[in-house]
């Protein structure tokens, strides 16, 4: 991926948290500059603890038919709002879980709607 389709895919997972905080699902971002450092904290995460994560937990992954991959989905979501300050889950682990769901659905329309407009991404 080069350095502008990082960009992009950055500023659109920010616009995501920020589209995620105006749902009544317990998270809050204060402005669209802690949604970008959100975004930057959540991207590395998925990079570096992700991979560890799914091969430590492929056993449940296995035996929940890939269920168990929206839990590690959502520890990283919580872990990424404890990191960032002004990024809070009101409800615990069930904001993280409801926000971890709804970034993968609001990524997947706001890249669907890039594609369409701009082309590939």
């Amino acid at each position: 991926m080069d350095i502008v389709g990082l960009l992009i895919t950055w500023l659109v997972i920010a616009v995501s948290f920020i589209i995620i905080s105006y749902i009544p699902i317990g998270v809050e971002i204060d402005s669209f500059g802690k949604a970008l450092t959100s975004a930057a904290v959540f991207g590395i995460l998925n990079a570096v603890l992700k991979p560890v994560l799914t091969f430590l937990g492929f056993p449940l992954t296995l035996l929940t038919l890939g269920l168990f991959l929206i839990v590690i989905n959502a520890a990283i979501f919580g872990l990424a709002a404890w990191l960032v300050s002004g990024f809070r889950l009101n409800w615990g682990i069930w904001s993280a879980l409801l926000g971890s769901i709804a970034l993968t659905f609001i990524n997947s329309v706001l890249f669907h709607i890039l594609d369409t407009v701009v082309g590939t991404v």
